[in-house]
């Protein structure tokens, strides 16, 4: 873990401060300096902290991970290659292999302290600068009330930085959507609540997806060797399916939502790290001088493993709006956005609530990969972002 220097930011002014330096803030940052743009990232966190995640990489995620150059470090980065997907229904067992489209033939899942590094690294070298153990402390705003900076307080003090564009790429309690008031305009019904960890010597069969009435679990190839095995319950239902204690509620809910992988993990132990569960929304993502990407800006339950990829997406399509300069791209962003994620959001609401049959959930899985076609096609047609204009209407 790197210790946090007591630094400063090296400039008053930035074409864009960025409150978030993990896949969201990141990858936006990246793409934002490779535009030409003057880039600052904030985070609060130590450079290489870990989060929670489910870590998976889905094929558009790895298409942008090629697109942007990065997959080769990725690939070699140590995460286990998935090659295919196992969806379990009861004993009903239907495995897919990773067709060779888009550019991509092999799915990841690193862990988030190897992606996230990754990002940052590609960030700053793209010249873009990054303070870890910094943290917003407010908005700057005009008298129009426009956003024109952040203020930012770090181990060698606070300090104010203009900025065309503050984004707050910092997560499901965005203190830029607070601070900007960015309103909640779609939220789902329903989410899970979640038991996991990492596990030695599980055999590499790719993403495992295990459903059952009332209960799913799965196994998710990682770094180091390991595999990400979780179980989760509606959370509303959290209380008495995870009673007794988080080691032996893991184990009683993994026994029945997959008890061949409960078989494989017996005299196995790790250290497990519970999810209480936080119901999918949509945010407005933009207003005047500020943007929202990432969980900032839209979120859904992890069950569908879409967190990354979606992420992904939304800083690609934000860094192309900004680029042009208008409030038009960013209401284009917006729109193109909340067209891709509804469809996302509805389907795994649906499965996050575990009221289906096992029928029924094989047919929301036949939903999910449409959204998710739909969502390559529509990101492999964009034109090469160019231009570097921040200043948006």
């Amino acid at each position: 873990m790197t210790a946090i220097r007591s630094i400063s930011p090296t400039r008053s002014r930035y074409d864009a401060v960025i409150v978030g330096a993990r896949c969201a803030g990141a990858a936006t940052a990246m793409l934002l300096a490779r535009q030409g743009a003057r880039v600052l990232v904030v985070d609060r966190c130590r450079r290489g902290d870990d989060t929670l995640s489910t870590h998976a990489l889905m094929r558009g995620g790895v298409a942008q991970m090629r697109r942007w150059g990065l997959l080769p470090a990725l690939a070699a980065s140590g995460a286990q290659p998935v090659r295919e997907v196992v969806f379990a229904y009861g004993e009903r067992e239907t495995v897919v292999g990773i067709k060779a489209e888009d550019g991509v033939d092999t799915l990841y899942a690193p862990r988030r302290r190897v992606l996230d590094g990754l990002l940052a690294d590609s960030a700053e070298e793209a010249g873009a600068e990054l303070l870890f153990g910094h943290a917003l402390t407010g908005l700057l705003r005009d008298p129009q009330d426009r956003v024109r900076g952040a203020m930012i307080a770090g181990p060698a003090g606070p300090a104010k930085v203009s900025a065309d564009i503050v984004i707050g790429a910092d997560g499901v309690r965005s203190t830029v959507a607070a601070e900007a008031g960015a309103a909640v305009y779609a939220v789902g019904r329903n989410a899970t609540a979640v038991i996991y960890g990492y596990f030695p010597g599980l055999p590499n069969r790719g993403y495992r997806w295990h459903f059952v009435p009332g209960a799913t679990a799965g196994a998710i190839p990682t770094n180091d060797g390991e595999h990400c095995v979780f179980v989760s319950v509606p959370a509303d239902r959290r209380t008495q399916a995870f009673a007794g204690g988080t080691e032996a509620a893991f184990r009683r809910v993994l026994a029945q939502a997959a008890p061949g992988l409960s078989r494989e993990l017996a005299g196995t132990f790790a250290r497990l790290r519970p999810f209480g569960g936080i119901r999918g929304y949509l945010r407005q993502p933009f207003g005047p001088g500020w943007a929202l990407v990432g969980d900032a800006g839209y979120f859904k339950d992890p069950c569908t493993a879409h967190g990354i990829t979606d992420a992904f997406r939304d800083a690609e399509l934000l860094a192309r709006a900004l680029s042009s300069g208008t409030r038009r791209a960013l209401e284009d962003y917006q729109g193109l956005r909340d067209a891709l994620s509804m469809p996302l959001m509805r389907v795994t609401d649906a499965i996050a609530g575990c009221d289906w049959t096992l029928d029924e959930a094989a047919g929301l899985h036949v939903q999910l990969n449409q959204a998710m076609k739909t969502e390559v096609a529509v990101m492999a047609r964009l034109a090469p972002a160019d231009g570097e204009a921040l200043e948006a209407a």
